[in-house]
This record gives structure tokens, C-alpha cells and sequence, in this order.
């Protein structure tokens, strides 16, 4: 069954953030992970915009997602991430 990271992230340093995604984007790739969304234009329907990116990633299942976020090539791009943004990161079983 499919799984969907959902991240949101205020970035505070766009630069700094540059050298985490492209981290992140080869650790997500090594784990069989697709961008659905990445930082796009979004459109707030209801409730409160935070101002932050919004990021879906799919993998294979939640046990995937989980293995793709305790990696360590993803635990490297996280120590350049947090530096330089705040985040919250959600993992889901999808339908």
C-alpha cells in the first residue's frame, strides 16, 4: 500500500537550503521515492496559510518512507536542513 511523506518547511536561508535538497532528492530516489509536490504554487481553501513549502513525497509503503527518513544519507541532509529552516515532516498510509 502506497505511503505519502508530507512535509512542510519554512525556509529561513533559500540558499543553505539549495545543497539539502539536492541531497535529499538522491536519498528519496534511493529509496524508490517520487516527488508529487515540491515547494509549487498553493492555494490556501480553508483555515490558515503558515507560509510554508509544501513537499508529498510517495514510496512503495510506510515502511519504505520510514527507512528513506532514518537513512543516512537522509540524516546528513537533515543536519543541512534544520540549520536553516524549520520543518514538520508527516508520514501516511494511503489509500
Amino acid at each position: 500500500m502506497p505511503a505519502y511523506m508530507i512535509a512542510r518547511v519554512k525556509v529561513h536561508d533559500p540558499e543553505g537550503y539549495e545543497a539539502y535538497k539536492t541531497k535529499a532528492s538522491a536519498a528519496i530516489e534511493a529509496h524508490g521515492g517520487r516527488y508529487l509536490a515540491r515547494g509549487g504554487a498553493l492555494e490556501v481553501l480553508e483555515g490558515e496559510d503558515s507560509g510554508a513549502r509544501l513537499v508529498i513525497v510517495e514510496f512503495a509503503d510506510v515502511e519504505t518512507a520510514r527507512a528513506f527518513y532514518n537513512s543516512d544519507a537522509y540524516q546528513e541532509a537533515v543536519k543541512i536542513r534544520q540549520p536553516v529552516s524549520e520543518g514538520n515532516f508527516i508520514v501516511v498510509e494511503g489509500l
